[in-house]
């Protein structure tokens, strides 16, 4: 059982983490229907690094985009302007992980609660649907467009996220670079990118605090979920980049004050 439950987690994990709809109150409201059975210690680290094999799945969509070595004839040459996104990435990532390593354990104690979940869904949840009702014309469309300045505020966006479980993490940072000018298409990949390393360094941070200390069993649904997510995110990823050319994001914000509604009342009932 506890292989098909890491499987149906891994499944939410993949589908959630890309779209702007917070994977966080998903995995909250799943482990309440459906409880994982796990120590307190493992889930808060499993939570976690389950996103690792959604990411990965990034790192295999986008490799010609982020990678910035190539062969020509017989010389290796380097990509400038993927360097200077990794710049910008790297910028982005600041706020967020100053925040993260000093105050995770205190705003995990602090904020995550299914009241401060579900606010955050909803809150948010409007903040989509205006932001898209006012966002007619785009000044940012392509990725080398995006300044150091654009990639500090997009990163103060994230911020948010890493403060409040349920704002979602693509979804603070797409909603951030909206506000600021970004067309759809490259806040997603943007965001894509800024995952990179923000959840490998998160990941790691909650590996290490750990200790690796792994049962036979807690390895077992650690790698089946990331596993899952992996393969999840590989088709998801996809969808969200072929819904966007064509749509906004205003569907995930009344979806996210759907859910937001429904997980606040049913844990106040």
């Amino acid at each position: 059982m506890f292989i098909i439950k890491a499987i149906i987690f891994g499944i939410v994990e993949g589908i959630t983490e890309w779209l702007p709809i917070s994977s966080t109150g998903h995995l909250i409201l799943l482990n309440e229907i459906m409880k994982l059975d796990v120590s307190d210690e493992f889930y808060s680290m499993f939570q976690v690094v389950i996103q690792l094999g959604a990411i990965l799945a990034v790192v295999l969509l986008f490799w010609k985009k982020i990678f910035p070595f190539y062969k020509e004839k017989e010389n290796i040459k380097i990509n400038k302007n993927i360097v200077s996104l990794w710049g910008k990435i790297i910028v982005a990532c600041v706020p967020a992980a100053i925040v993260g390593i000093l105050f995770d354990e205190v705003f995990e104690k602090l904020f995550y609660n299914p009241v401060c979940v579900s606010l955050a869904l909803i809150i948010f949840g409007v903040l989509f649907i205006v932001i898209e009702n006012k966002n007619k014309k785009s000044k940012i469309n392509s990725l080398e467009e995006i300044t150091y300045n654009t990639a500090l505020l997009i990163g103060i966006f994230q911020l948010i996220a890493a403060v409040f479980p349920g704002t979602s993490r693509s979804g603070a940072t797409i909603l951030g670079a909206l506000m600021i000018g970004v067309s759809r298409t490259v806040a997603a990949e943007f965001t894509f990118f800024l995952a990179i390393p923000v959840m490998f360094g998160a990941s790691l941070l909650k590996l290490f605090k750990f200790s690796f200390n792994f049962t036979g069993a807690e390895l077992a649904i650690l790698l089946t979920g990331m596993i899952v997510a992996f393969i999840v995110s590989m088709f998801v990823i996809r969808f969200l980049m072929n819904y966007i050319k064509r749509h906004d994001f205003k569907i995930f914000g009344y979806y996210r004050i759907i859910l937001g509604v429904i997980v606040l009342l049913y844990f106040m009932v």
